[in-house]
């Protein structure tokens, strides 16, 4: 349940966590108009793809070119992740002013 992106709560989810499960998923894929697929970018994510684009042409659409260059979205949103903690922004440090009169 998401007000500010109300679009997310007419969506399910399949995770693999193998592209060895796409045979047992395509079952429960039957029924949808769109699938987005966000598998792995090597050999195996692209065959997976394959296979699934064979038995849904036309309602299926590969995502992995929006993490290209990493192997997986995992290590895309880690890597986004690393980055932004690597390098944080320069801290400037602020002395506290002193009270009173100096006597």
């Amino acid at each position: 349940n998401c007000p500010t992106m109300p679009n997310l709560d007419r969506q399910d989810y399949v995770i693999l966590n193998s592209v060895s499960n796409v045979s047992k998923a395509i079952d429960a894929f039957h029924g949808y108009g769109r699938i987005h697929c966000l598998l792995d970018n090597d050999e195996a994510g692209r065959n997976a793809y394959r296979e699934l684009e064979r038995e849904f042409a036309g309602c299926i659409r590969d995502f992995s070119d929006n993490y290209n260059g990493h192997k997986d979205l995992n290590d895309y949103l880690c890597g986004k992740r690393q980055n932004l903690t690597v390098n944080p922004p320069p801290r400037t440090i602020v002395k506290p002013k002193k009270k009173g009169l100096g006597l």
